[in-house]
Formats: structure tokens, C-alpha cells, sequence
């Protein structure tokens, strides 16, 4: 049998949300093209704990000032050998958007693009077209 075959109807971008300065947060509001694939609730919640992930890594507290003097007195080479909480925290957004793409998103013909392939400008969502249900093939 032939895979599933989608091709890509429309693309989402959710924009970053300045108002409460520069720090890495989305704008919530739903979008209109998404109103008959996904629930506005769980889009929300899921922007939400983006937002929170976000907040998260750009916190500043003791680990970050040990990890800046410790980068201070090695000349940086300790980045060689350790992760930073930054990178740390990337990595978990990367999972929960892998999670949320496998158990929410993708089963309903959609897939986010974690934003720090799009340089922390946007959240992309792609909305796919569904090929195989007309064709019957």
C-alpha cells in the first residue's frame, strides 16, 4: 500500500507578542483557519505552555550567574562540555512540540514548526490537505 499523501493547503503563522517587551512570548488569539481543525481551547494551551517554556529559559537566576562566570574564567570553552540552561530548555520545547505534533496536531492534518527554525519570529502551523479521502486509491 501507498503512504498517505498531503499536500499543503494553507500555512498559520502566529506572531510574537511584544507587548510586554522583548521577551520570547506568542500572541494566543486563535486563528480563523484553524476553527475546524482544532479546538480553541487546546490551541491556547498549547501556546500557553510554549509561552511559559519561553519564560522559562530566559529567566535569570543563579545557574545563569554561575554559568556566565564559569564561561568568564574558561573563555567560553566550558560550553564545549556542558549545555547551558538556555539550550536545555530549547531542547524540552523541541520535545513538547514533537509531542503535541504526534498527539494533537498531525492526527488532525496539521504540524507546528518549532519556532527557532523560524528564528523566534513565528510559531508556524501548516494545514494539510487530506488526498487520499478523495482519489480512493
Amino acid at each position: 500500500t501507498r503512504p498517505r499523501q498531503a499536500s499543503v493547503a494553507a500555512k498559520v503563522f502566529i506572531q510574537r507578542d511584544y507587548t510586554n517587551g522583548t521577551m520570547c512570548q506568542f500572541q494566543t488569539k486563535f486563528p480563523s483557519e484553524l476553527e475546524s481543525r482544532i479546538d480553541k481551547q487546546q490551541f491556547e494551551e498549547t501556546l500557553r505552555m510554549l509561552n511559559n517554556l519561553y519564560a522559562e529559559a530566559e529567566k535569570l537566576g543563579g545557574q545563569s550567574y554561575v554559568e556566565g562566570c564559569l564561561a568568564c574564567l574558561t573563555a567560553y570553552t566550558i560550553f564545549l562540555c556542558m549545555e547551558t540552561h538556555y539550550e536545555k530548555v530549547l531542547k524540552k520545547i523541541a520535545k513538547y512540540i514533537q509531542e503535541q505534533n504526534d498527539k494533537i496536531y498531525a492526527p488532525r492534518g496539521l504540524l507546528l514548526t518549532d519556532p527557532i527554525e523560524r528564528g523566534l519570529r513565528v510559531v508556524e502551523i501548516t494545514i494539510f490537505e487530506d488526498r487520499s479521502t478523495g482519489s480512493g486509491r
